[in-house]
């Protein structure tokens, strides 16, 4: 299967050109959306835990940060 094509703007010609990533470019590709797709999982976890957090303390999250002031 061939890389994904990658859209390159030059500023001096104002043209587009689509062409398929190198290997390299879609190698850097993948780590990045693994990257972005763990801190998504990291956020949701945390805000997983607060809720159920607050659930056990039975109070709201405006009522947590009034305690935090």
């Amino acid at each position: 299967m061939p890389n994904p094509i990658t859209r390159i703007y030059n500023g001096e010609t104002n043209e587009f050109e689509d062409r398929p990533m190198t290997d390299d470019e879609f190698k850097s590709f993948k780590e990045y959306q693994l990257i972005k797709e763990n801190e998504y999982k990291e956020r949701k976890a945390k805000e997983i835990a607060k809720a159920a957090l607050l659930e056990r303390l039975g109070i709201t999250a405006d009522e947590a940060a009034l305690l935090l002031q």
